[in-house]
Parts: structure tokens; C-alpha cells; sequence
């Protein structure tokens, strides 16, 4: 299935993912195109609902908003309505449904001057629902928790797991490849602050370009998340350690290596099987 999109089908993907509501948009996509990986249409998914999540919070979880929510909740429980009162008012309104639970639990446990909670109070709560008080809102909560998989104690866990599955599963290609390398713990130890994943010992060669580092990115790499790795991250190893690799395992848009400004950073969706160790010359 193919993970490397050139920019017209990546731009038609995004048309036809901003029509669809936040609930079951992969399953919608895999019919519109199927010759794209799920994995790759489950991480583009889920990287522009953060973009626009990040675009439109502010604006939907304003106070009178929050509060006009809440009502629309109590009110709805008084009247019997069947479980999924919230998830169904996060397809209304365009919240994902962990971030539309936190306000209105927010909301349930704002104090008398009608001040927030305190944040580690709200937090404690989303990752454990019993806790809650009332009995409808923690079983409110815990089916968006459920059914969101880009905000929320869970989702979270899932992302920092996956990256950490696939930082292991390029140190074993590696061993099988024979290739000597340090990663990140061996050269914060040895005092780096910004450190690529892979740092290898002897360079290799891939496509006749020679490659120091190697950074792992378990998810989708368009030019606006490339771009900001290029500045927190990808220039420094540049700078550090000379040229390198990036792997988006799970796809990205063509021509990216373009925006380099002369810096040789390799993207791939795999690590090369075409890798030139340096003893096979000597």
C-alpha cells in the first residue's frame, strides 16, 4: 500500500477530510482512496484534526460556549436521553470528544467565583472517570475518552508508545544490518542536550549520499510538520553531526527534501535496504 504522496493527492485527501465529521473518518477515506495504507490515512487523520483542534479551541471553549454546553448536558440527562449525550454534542459543535468532556468537566467542578479547577484536578479525573462525582458524566466521559484518538489520557499513552515501538524497531533493523550505532540515552550520556535517535559510529551510504544520524518519527510527515522539525530539531543534528536520515514510517508527502536550504537530510518511509556499509571498500 502506498505511503509516499505527491502534493495533488495529498491536497485532494485534505478537501475531502475537512467535509467529514470527526467521528469515523478513516473508514469514509479508505473508500475515497484505497491505495493509500490505513496506518498512513489513520496519522493524517489524526495530524489535522490537531491542526485544527489548535486553529478553533480557543473559540469553542469560551465561557459562554462552555456554559451553554453544560446546560444542553444536564438538560439532555434529565429528559433520558440514551448514553453518548456528549459524543453526539461533539459532532455538533466540532470539538473532539476528550477535549468537549474536559470543558464540561471543567464546568461541573468550576469553583464559586466561578473560576477553573485546578488543572491537575481535571486531569486526575480524564485519566481516571471513576473518580468523577456524578455518575452520568464520568460514564459520559469515558466513552469519549474511548472513541477520541487524538486527545485524552489514552490517545496520548497510544502516540508515545507507538514512537517508542518504532525507535526499538529501528535498533533491531540496524543489528540485523550490522551496523554499529549509539542511540539517544548512550549520547545523553555523554553529555549532548538535542540528540538524534540513531547515531551512527560509522557512517553508511545511502543512494551515494553519505548519512551520520538517523531520526525515527512514527507518524505522517507533511511540509508543515517537516518544517518544524527542520527548526527544532533536523538543523541541529545537521549542524552537530553532518548529514542524516529521517524516517516517517508512516508516509510522507514528495518533494520535502526540497526545503533543505543545501542541507543533505534524507527522508525515507523505511530504513534503506540499499545501505553501503564503508568496510565493504576497504
Amino acid at each position: 500500500m502506498a505511503r509516499v504522496l505527491n502534493q495533488t493527492t495529498y491536497n485532494s485527501l485534505l478537501d475531502s477530510l475537512c467535509k467529514l465529521p470527526f467521528r469515523n473518518r478513516v473508514q469514509s477515506l479508505q473508500k475515497l482512496f484505497p491505495e493509500l495504507s490505513v496506518d498512513t490515512l489513520k496519522c493524517i487523520v489524526a495530524q489535522e484534526c490537531q491542526k485544527r483542534m489548535k486553529g478553533s479551541h480557543g473559540r469553542l471553549t469560551t465561557s459562554e460556549t462552555v456554559e451553554a454546553m453544560y446546560k444542553k448536558f444536564t438538560n439532555s440527562i434529565l429528559m433520558n436521553e440514551e448514553p453518548g449525550i456528549l459524543l453526539r454534542l461533539s459532532d455538533e459543535v466540532g470539538l473532539t470528544p476528550a477535549l468537549l468532556a474536559r470543558s464540561i468537566i471543567e464546568r461541573h467542578y468550576q469553583r464559586d467565583d466561578k473560576s477553573k479547577p485546578a488543572k491537575l484536578l481535571v486531569s486526575t479525573l480524564m485519566k481516571n472517570t471513576a473518580l468523577i462525582d456524578d455518575r452520568d458524566l464520568a460514564f459520559e466521559t469515558y466513552l469519549c475518552l474511548l472513541e477520541d484518538d487524538e486527545y485524552g489520557p489514552i490517545a496520548e499513552a497510544t502516540k508515545q508508545s507507538r514512537g517508542y515501538e518504532y525507535e526499538i524497531y529501528l535498533r533491531m533493523e540496524l543489528e540485523n544490518c550490522k551496523v554499529a550505532f549509539l542511540h539517544e540515552d548512550h549520547l545523553r550520556m555523554k553529555g549532548y542536550d538535542k540528540t538524534p535517535d540513531i547515531k551512527l559510529e560509522i557512517p553508511v551510504a545511502v543512494d551515494g549520499q553519505v548519512i551520520n544520524w538517523i531520526e525515527s518519527k512514527a507518524l505522517f510527515g507533511d511540509e508543515e510538520v517537516h518544517r518544524g522539525y527542520l527548526k527544532d530539531q533536523l538543523y541541529s543534528y545537521w549542524n552537530r553531526f553532518g548529514p542524516g536520515l529521517v524516517i516517517y514510517w508512516f508516509g510522507y508527502v514528495e518533494d520535502l527534501e526540497k526545503i533543505h536550504q543545501n542541507r543533505i537530510i534524507l527522508i525515507r518511509d523505511a530504513l534503506p535496504r540499499n545501505m553501503v556499509l564503508m568496510d565493504q571498500h576497504l
